[in-house]
């Protein structure tokens, strides 16, 4: 249920087309909710049909022109709902754990390099994060708008460290003589 509230949440921030909102998906919400370009358009028809969004007016003709959306009293309505509903947290799914656990019983085979490019891959990652926050703090404006973005910054920062960290541990643990 994630996914149509990741785009309102996106529509609320500022009308886009779904061609707009595909671009910022990429550049934003989808370091942590990711969707295909796919998905997010077989989306706005639902929430466009279910009365949660709608195409804005357009003065040209709508033939090859791209509709640009914008969310409804009752998207943002069903999006202060979604905010307040008490969830549980969720198990983590990363398969790279599982699939440790399964080497533990057929062996290692390669799975070191493997971890080896999760690591460069998450480094990578926190690097991209961090220069936002070096960039996002450079221009310091206190609205709760910045203030939620940079917790969720936060949280993806910290994440990548966890993984930095803890696949530093594994590789140094199941490949000792490696540096």
């Amino acid at each position: 249920m994630s996914l149509p509230h990741a785009i309102l949440t996106a529509l609320l921030e500022k009308p886009s087309s779904g061609l707009e909102l595909t671009r910022r998906f990429d550049r934003s919400i989808g370091y942590f909710w990711s969707a295909t370009h796919q998905q997010i358009y077989r989306e706005l028809g639902k929430l466009e049909k279910s009365g949660l969004i709608r195409a804005l007016p357009s003065h040209t003709p709508t033939r090859g022109q791209r509709k640009e959306y914008e969310v409804l009293a009752a998207g943002r309505e069903e999006l202060a709902r979604w905010v307040s509903v008490p969830e549980d947290p969720r198990a983590l799914r990363d398969p790279l754990p599982l699939r440790l656990r399964a080497a533990g019983v057929v062996g290692l085979g390669d799975l070191v390099e493997e971890l080896r490019r999760h690591r460069r891959l998450h480094g990578e990652q926190l690097a991209e994060y961090r220069e936002i926050e070096r960039r996002d703090a450079a221009r310091d404006r206190g609205t709760e708008r910045d203030r939620v973005q940079r917790v969720v910054l936060r949280a993806g920062i910290d994440m990548e460290t966890f993984w930095v960290t803890w696949l530093d541990d594994a590789i140094a643990e199941l490949a000792p003589d490696a540096t």
